[in-house]
């Protein structure tokens, strides 16, 4: 019996390893040398056809400041299309990896 037993615990202990981890945060820093003070970014899966929600808020991030952005959405994606609203009006739109590179700069 207890053979048994110590092998349906291997054998969970088996399946708990094999699972997938789970997904982590995508963390970027976003540095804005434009020249134009930055009032809304957007960072999409380029699979998704919605630029879901202003990752600013409220916030501006000014020319020549650089902030630390989080993607917490759980995905497993790295290709981002990324979508920048300048304060003149002018609209930026770009894809790029943020897992290969780990940062991005408006210029």
């Amino acid at each position: 019996m207890k053979i048994h037993r110590l092998a349906a615990i291997a054998a969970v202990a088996t399946i708990g390893f094999a699972a997938p981890a789970a997904a982590q945060d995508l963390a970027f820093m976003l540095a804005n040398e434009s020249g134009y003070d930055l009032v809304e970014f957007y960072a999409s899966p380029v699979d998704i056809n919605d630029w879901e929600e202003d990752i600013l808020g409220q916030d501006i991030l000014r020319s020549g400041d650089a902030l630390r952005v989080i993607i917490a959405d759980g995905r497993e994606q790295c290709t981002y299309d990324l979508r920048m609203v300048f304060a003149d009006g002018d609209v930026l739109e770009d894809t790029t990896d943020l897992c290969e590179t780990g940062s991005y700069t408006i210029e």
